[in-house]
């Protein structure tokens, strides 16, 4: 199945647009779901400023 050059064109947009929001997000991602799960027991509790010094 051959696709047509305006199929190809959306999905090499597509593609784009994924890999700059994956490139640009994953860090951002893995601290929001550090800070969403909390600090471990018998760690000190975790905050922006904690996170800046470290």
């Amino acid at each position: 199945m051959a696709l047509s050059p305006g199929v190809k064109e959306r999905l090499e947009v597509v593609y784009d647009v994924a890999k700059t929001s994956f490139h640009w997000g994953f860090i951002p991602m893995v601290i929001y779901l550090g800070f969403r799960k909390g600090a471990e027991p018998g760690m000190p509790p975790l905050s922006l400023l904690s996170l800046l010094w470290q």
